[in-house]
């Protein structure tokens, strides 16, 4: 145990140590010379969200048909819409990502498992778990990493996994932690937020989270994302998806307030 807990200490440090400095091996954002990407460019980073416990049929089609014309990457819902996602968006090239024990995270394991694998069988491409995050502030990493295991084992090859760490329910050291122990076990991607809790993404906490887990794994920056200097802010920090509900305004330029 004390042995993992130097690793740890070393790796929390390390990374903290090379916030506000220039590291060449951690992406840095657009550089000057870059053209400024327009509105439109952002389509196919965006997971188009719809994770309201009151959304309806209409409103998962609406979500579903928006994402077929704009072209967006993904429609993000919860696990008893991806059936009919997948349906309507047959043929689009637009896939299903479904959450899972989504929002809280406190869910058994083996309940987290078993929803990704009917989101995966009912046609879910991507999963985005939420994390025990209980676990992770009581130092427990060890149901950390198991928990993350489990849904990890549970998706066929081929499906991308993003761990929701909600990262602002945590210190700089635990985010760090948490996305560590998802990098280790597998996960594809890191992921700033649920949206249901005290904040969603910001650009600190995205450049942290790149940061550790380094170029060759995706960062999600989701929550709070209003507008396109919004998700221009995210994607210089180092974001590589955007999981927002204004999918539509933002390709389209307009800037809105509120929303996941």
């Amino acid at each position: 145990m004390m042995d993992e807990e130097k690793v740890i200490e070393r790796i929390v440090q390390e990374v903290l140590s090379r916030m506000g400095t220039k590291d060449p091996s951690a992406p840095q954002g657009r550089k000057p010379e870059t053209p400024r990407i327009v509105p439109a460019d952002l389509a196919s980073l965006i997971d188009h969200t719809l994770l309201k416990p009151e959304a309806t049929e209409e409103q998962v089609d609406v979500l579903c048909d928006e994402a077929a014309k704009h072209r967006f990457y993904s429609v993000c819902v919860n696990a008893s819409w991806v059936e009919r996602c997948a349906r309507r968006l047959g043929g689009t090239g637009v896939k299903v990502c479904a959450v899972v024990g989504f929002p809280l995270g406190a869910m058994a394991s083996r309940v987290k498992a078993f929803e990704a694998r009917t989101a995966v069988s009912h046609g879910a491409a991507e999963i985005d778990m939420v994390m025990n995050i209980g676990a992770l502030k009581a130092g427990d990493l060890k149901t950390v990493r198991e928990d993350m295991l489990a849904v990890r084992r549970a998706c066929r090859s081929g499906i991308v996994l993003k761990v929701i760490i909600e990262a602002c329910l945590l210190s700089d050291a635990e985010k760090v932690l948490a996305c560590q122990i998802a990098k280790d076990t597998g996960a594809d991607f890191v992921k700033t937020s649920t949206g249901f809790s005290k904040t969603g993404a910001t650009p600190a906490d995205v450049a942290l989270m790149r940061r550790t887990v380094g170029p060759a794994m995706g960062v999600k920056a989701a929550g709070g994302i209003r507008n396109f200097e919004d998700a221009l802010a995210m994607l210089d920090a180092g974001a590589t998806r955007l999981g927002t509900s204004q999918g539509v305004s933002l390709v389209s330029g307009q800037a809105l307030g509120g929303g996941y």
